[in-house]
């Protein structure tokens, strides 16, 4: 009887035992077959780490060498919220925010509300955890160091060994894995706002071109979308591309593919605190930095520029206030500056316009400077010569049924002359000699209504018509420089020309690019646009831009006492559209060189809205004066005219060293 019985016990047990061994290898088949895959990048994504290496961002230098931008290593702070709310270790978000929010100086509240999990639909269409939120960007490698150990130390009560060991684990990772950090860079501008609206500023990069973007829980219910740069892969690596920066405005804009480099990147695998275990990397494709940039601008020319158009904007009140200092035989830009200023350091902080570079992208009628373009052309077409008289009408001349003023009520004046002392109704009449044609093909020579080609964005164009658009008044008008609009650095290029025997230059900032070994990448040289006039009429033009700077001048306060300075003063009354000129506002400027018949620099000062005082003589001519004086000595500029026991004493090399247009 008891046979069959054990038979049977027997049967039951062979038959659990095949269906555990096939359960076995059900399971078996499961996981290293069907689920393989999925399976496969969970255990690599807990074992396997690939990322870019962040490539330096270039440095920008002056002529001389000094640092006017660079780069330093900061980390990007994340976190993995599964780690930090679970159940193992519970809802630990307001734990964790209390640690870190007094060293990345956020409220409790908002680090809490980012370290709370958030479900998203991944490639596959799956609802997954986000295990990526960046509580921080740009935080120091101190700051990031602090983090961590008290990441180590905080105590949560878990460390009790009675605990599950599952619980003990989590409690540990929760620790050493939850919130990590990227390698990111910060842009750093040694000298503040110096040089603002030169360098310009980055901000960050948005890679829209790879990017994989999952879709929230919440935007599925009208919420938000995470953010795109949370999202990045890039191929079999699966990698996150860093976010890094880029040039918003300036050379930074300008020269963004030369300075942000190329990143690296690396496969390796973390233990259990995602520290790197060296031994198992198998990919390092190390990071190409970005080339250093050396500019023609001078960090000593910049600062005397700034620092006395502070002066004047503190003596003018102007709504703002430029200024350049150019070689004019080369066209290379040593200072620029514009008032009000910011710091690239925080742009941010600053209204928009304020970080507008005004020196290339304000249009303004120029006003008197731009009598340089009809003498010049006149005296090249030997329509008239410096000699030639003209009778100005005692201040009041009816053309086209319209009158116009002359400041002061003058009667016959040489050519000369009415450079000497900016009259209007001489600029006219040369002007009505010379005809619209002429007149306009001499616009366009001097470089209006088409860019100068300056390495910086945002240059504006200007206006300047063509003769069929002009009125029956416009012949008289343009001379004195009413029914244009020029920038700035169009009119000190123009003025330029003049001192550059009547060469008209291409305005260059950037010198050379360098490799981080220091090994020449690119050497920029000058550029010559075209002859606007000839030589001997540039000559005789200085002969009469001299004596706007003399005592019977428009400009006695630009003198300088060992320098012969030649220059154009500018008083342009500001349109308002429709509404005519607007009584009130001025644009004032000067622009001059010197030594005048052997040009080392060319100095232009522009005011918007000066007061006490508003003529270009008055407002702009003393800055000019400042700039120049303190430029001369720092560069050793030999004088035209020295005391003779000064004359008999040796003089320091030219800190300008000349460098001929091809």
């Amino acid at each position: 009887m008891r046979k069959p019985f054990q038979k049977k016990i027997l049967w039951w047990m062979m038959g659990a035992l095949i269906g555990g061994f096939v359960g076995l290898g059900y399971r078996l088949v499961d996981l290293q077959l069907l689920q393989h895959v999925e399976l496969g990048e969970i255990a690599q994504s807990n074992t396997r780490h690939a990322y870019y290496l962040v490539a330096p961002r270039g440095d920008i230098r002056d002529c001389n060498g000094n640092l006017l931008a660079t780069s330093k290593l900061v980390k990007t702070v994340c976190a993995d919220p599964t780690l930090v709310s679970n159940e193992h270790v519970g809802n630990r978000q307001a734990e964790v925010a209390q640690v870190l929010s007094p060293i990345l100086q956020m409220s409790e509240a908002e680090l809490a509300r980012l370290l709370q999990t958030r479900m998203l639909t991944n490639k596959a269409g799956k609802m997954v955890p986000d295990q990526y939120v960046v509580l921080k960007r740009k935080v120091s490698q101190e700051d990031w160091q602090r983090l961590t150990n008290a990441m180590c130390k905080i105590n949560l009560g878990m460390d009790d060994k009675s605990r599950p060991v599952k619980d003990r684990y989590e409690y540990q990772s929760l620790r050493a894995r939850a919130i990590y950090s990227e390698d990111d860079q910060l842009r750093v501008y040694p000298n503040k706002s110096r040089a603002a609206h030169v360098l310009g500023y980055v901000g960050t990069a948005i890679d829209l071109q790879s990017s994989n973007l999952l879709v929230s829980a919440e935007a599925a219910k009208g919420g938000s979308i995470a953010t795109p740069e949370a999202r990045k892969n890039d191929g079999d690596l699966n990698m996150r591309r860093p976010v890094g920066v880029e040039g918003k405005d300036g050379v930074e804009k300008t020269l963004e593919d030369a300075l942000k480099g190329v990143p690296g990147w690396r496969a390796t695998e973390l233990d259990m605190r995602r520290r790197e275990m060296v031994a198992f990397r198998d990919q390092d494709v190390p990071a190409r930095p970005g080339l250093t940039a050396t500019l023609t601008l001078d960090l000593g020319l910049q600062e005397i520029l700034e620092t006395e158009l502070a002066v004047a904007a503190q003596k003018h009140s102007p709504v703002s206030i430029s200024g350049m200092i150019i070689r004019p035989s080369t066209g290379e830009i040593l200072a620029m500056a514009t008032l009000p200023n910011f710091d690239p350091n925080n742009p941010g902080a600053f209204d928009p316009n304020v970080r507008r570079n005004r020196v290339i992208t304000d249009l303004a009628e120029p006003g008197s400077t731009y009598k340089i373009v009809v003498v010049t052309g006149a005296l090249n077409e030997k329509k008239v010569t410096l000699g030639d008289l003209f009778d100005c009408e005692q201040g009041h001349f009816i053309y086209a049924g319209r009158l116009l003023r002359d400041h002061v009520r003058y009667g016959v004046l040489s050519v000369e002359q009415i450079i000497t002392k900016s009259s209007n109704i001489g600029a006219a009449k040369i002007g009505i000699k010379m005809g619209p044609d002429l007149l306009y093909q001499y616009e366009r020579a001097f470089g209006f209504g088409e860019r100068t080609g300056i390495d910086l964005p945002g240059e504006r164009i200007g206006l300047v018509y063509a003769p069929e658009h002009w009125t029956k008044l416009s012949i008289s008008r343009i001379p004195m420089g009413q029914e244009v609009a020029v920038t700035p650095l169009q009119m000190v290029m123009a003025m330029s020309a003049i001192a550059n025997g009547g060469k008209l230059m291409r305005p260059w900032i950037v010198k050379r690019l360098e490799d981080e070994s220091g090994k020449l990448v690119q050497q920029y040289e000058p550029q010559m646009v075209r002859q606007v006039c000839l030589e001997a009429t540039a000559r005789q033009m200085v002969t009469a831009l001299k004596t706007v700077a003399a005592t019977n001048g428009t400009a006695p306060q630009a003198q300088l006492d060992n320098y012969i300075v030649a220059g154009k003063t500018g008083t342009a009354q500001k349109s308002g559209g429709k509404l005519g000129y607007l009584p009130g506002k001025y644009f004032s400027s000067f622009i001059g060189f010197f030594p005048a018949d052997r040009p080392e620099l060319c100095i232009s000062v522009v005011m918007d809205e000066p007061r006490n005082g508003y003529y270009g003589g008055q407002a702009a001519a003393p800055c000019f004066h400042n700039i120049g004086e303190r430029a001369a000595k720092y560069l050793s500029i030999r004088p035209d005219s020295l005391p003779v026991d000064v004359m008999a004493m040796p003089l320091r090399t030219n800190r300008l060293t000349t460098v001929r247009a091809r």
